[in-house]
């Protein structure tokens, strides 16, 4: 084995141990540890108010860690820290665990709306996350700028872009239901995981959505130069 394939096969170890170290943090930081605190905190006797207003410190306190470590604070950290400030003042406002708990709805509201006004942009949204994921420098990155110049590109994008901004809404919406709906635990417990449910789903759609269309511009390709062939020929 080259040097060559030495080091893609490190960085791909690495890419992946990065991966595995980012989902550890989002279980403990934004899930297990929220839950967990709660739980405890209500045993000890506080209010349901209070334990949700401190249990709410462990997701705020892993966008400050993210924030150190990559010394900027992205977008999704920022509507995160928004969520949690604004169920913070509902909370010592009105002191319903009700308005706490809806907090959650806000960043995912934000992020919809946020995509679907994008569509009047330069770019779109998830054009713009993608590339910015994939690193706008990378080989990957640079394809994806020289493909935006083709319609049907840029449709493709717009498309998954509306779809994530719909499916967001309703992911808020249906938060603000469930914590109306349900004991203040499982509210709670619900609104934790739903996140996590519709971003799985939305990305294996968005992977296969768009695994089709380029395997649609594959087979369209190749018909074309199967018809050129003969007239080259000729």
């Amino acid at each position: 084995m080259d040097s060559g394939s030495d080091a893609r096969q490190t960085a791909g170890t690495a890419a992946k141990g990065g991966q595995l170290c980012s989902i550890t943090m989002i279980v403990i930081f934004d899930v297990a540890a929220p839950l967990v605190a709660y739980q405890l905190l209500r045993s000890a006797g506080m209010t349901a108010v209070t334990a949700l207003l401190l249990s709410g410190v462990f997701p705020a306190l892993h966008v400050i860690i993210n924030a150190i470590r990559h010394r900027r604070l992205d977008v999704v950290g920022a509507l995160v820290l928004a969520g949690i400030a604004v169920g913070t003042v509902l909370g010592l406002v009105s002191h319903n665990a009700r308005l706490v708990l809806v907090e959650g709805s806000v960043p995912t509201a934000v992020f919809g709306v946020a995509c679907l006004a994008s569509l009047w942009a330069r770019h779109p949204l998830m054009f713009s996350f993608a590339r910015e994921f994939t690193g706008p420098d990378t080989a990957k990155g640079q394809e994806m700028t020289r493909l935006w110049q083709y319609e049907g590109y840029r449709r493709i994008f717009r498309v998954i872009t509306v779809v994530w901004g719909v499916a967001f809404l309703l992911e808020a919406a249906l938060r603000v239901v469930i914590v109306y709906n349900t004991s203040t635990g499982t509210a709670l417990a619900i609104s934790k995981a739903t996140p996590f449910v519709f971003f799985a789903i939305m990305s294996a759609w968005t992977v296969a959505y768009g695994t089709h269309h380029k395997r649609k511009g594959e087979r369209m390709a190749a018909a074309g130069q199967a018809g050129e062939a003969p007239a080259r020929s000729q």
